[in-house]
């Protein structure tokens, strides 16, 4: 009778409801990482389309090579998540990359006939669905972090939390320090 009472009172505990919170983070995690994965493996072929127009562009092309290559050197998984610094390694990367492959459609910019290039338009347009993908797959992992944070944070789950699992806070993906400032937008004449 006595372990019947305990069952009875483990099902309101959140024990299970935190498990699948977990989970849900975790899951949420791989599709960020798939969608980073997605982008950095377009990458290669957009730096080979470009370098056939703009081969003189080398800096620009060597920085976008780099910062993938440096991308693929950190080694994530889903225990990654349960580490801030390595979150935010991670995120630094990301943005790197991102500010290279930036300055890339700058230089495309210069070659009209790379512009109308279809290799390079389905290219542009895949890379345009993948940078979509990535916001999305970080706005649902942040959802997730924040309904598992709640989770372990709430009674009574706070309590089954401190007593039998003893789980972190997860860390949700943060703006890059430059997305603060918009960027701004000239057409013709030089940058001020």
């Amino acid at each position: 009778m006595a372990m019947m009472a305990v069952l009875f009172m483990m099902t309101g505990c959140g024990y299970n409801t935190i498990q699948q919170n977990e989970e849900w983070v975790f899951a949420a995690w791989g599709d960020v990482e798939a969608s980073y994965q997605r982008r950095a493996d377009l990458i290669p072929n957009l730096v080979e389309t470009v370098k056939a127009y703009a081969s003189h562009e080398k800096e620009t092309l060597t920085a976008v090579t780099e910062a993938r290559a440096k991308v693929g050197t950190i080694q994530v998984g889903k225990d990654v998540i349960n580490n801030p610094e390595m979150v935010q390694k991670f995120q630094q990367s990301q943005g790197e990359l991102s500010s290279a492959l930036s300055r890339l459609m700058v230089v495309v910019e210069k070659y009209p006939d790379l512009k109308a290039n279809q290799s390079f338009l389905d290219l542009q347009n895949q890379l345009e669905g993948t940078e979509n993908r990535i916001n999305v797959a970080r706005v649902r992992y942040n959802k997730a972090v924040q309904i598992f944070n709640t989770s372990i944070r709430t009674f009574p789950n706070n309590l089954t939390n401190a007593m039998l699992l003893q789980l972190q806070r997860k860390e949700a993906f943060k703006a890059d320090e430059g997305a603060k400032t918009a960027p701004k937008v000239r057409f013709g004449g030089p940058a001020k």
